[in-house]
């Protein structure tokens, strides 16, 4: 597993979709995970310090588990079938652990709340995580063995499916730096 960290939120401009950027911690590969407005706006409004009148679905959750006296320990991104990603949140209760399924927008929404480490498993980073070119932006495949990283071909990036158009329409120039 990977240690990761909220990069930014951002807005697709050809269809007003958010997007969670992941980036790894050690390294300059990204992951994005489309979410849907709710999420993105419960992300951010903790991210940004912004104090709400009354407790969002994701502080309601956080004070659930606190009431069971269990408390979260990580949040993992754990797969990606058919362009959909999947989640775990990894509770420590009764001096055991256990996982729960989430959607990730969930799973990164009580993460911001909870202080707790996002991972995300190397087969969904290879699925989906991408490196940028520094000069020109542009996606890189991903380094491995003996490859420095070399541009994308085309068939490539389409099989990337719905990051594809997602990718095309971002402005990745500030992609290098850090969103609060």
């Amino acid at each position: 597993m990977t240690e990761m960290t909220i990069d930014s939120i951002r807005v697709s401009l050809m269809n007003y979709q958010r997007v969670v950027i992941l980036k790894e911690k050690i390294s300059e590969r990204y992951l994005p995970i489309w979410i849907g407005p709710a999420e993105a706006d419960a992300i951010a409004v903790k991210l940004q310090g912004v104090a709400v009148p009354r407790p969002l679905t994701h502080d309601l959750l956080r004070s659930v588990i606190d009431a069971l006296g269990a408390t979260v320990n990580s949040i993992i991104i754990s797969d990606l079938k058919s362009d959909t990603f999947y989640a775990k949140v990894i509770l420590n209760i009764d001096g055991g652990q256990m996982e729960v399924d989430s959607r990730p927008s969930d799973a990164l929404a009580l993460a911001v709340r909870v202080e707790v480490p996002i991972y995300a498993e190397e087969a969904v980073l290879d699925k989906a995580g991408i490196l940028l070119d520094k000069e020109t932006g542009k996606p890189l495949l991903q380094e491995s063995e003996g490859t420095s990283g070399k541009e994308v071909s085309e068939d490539e990036l389409k099989k990337m499916s719905a990051f594809y158009d997602f990718i095309n329409t971002l402005d990745l120039e500030d992609f290098d730096k850090h969103k609060s």
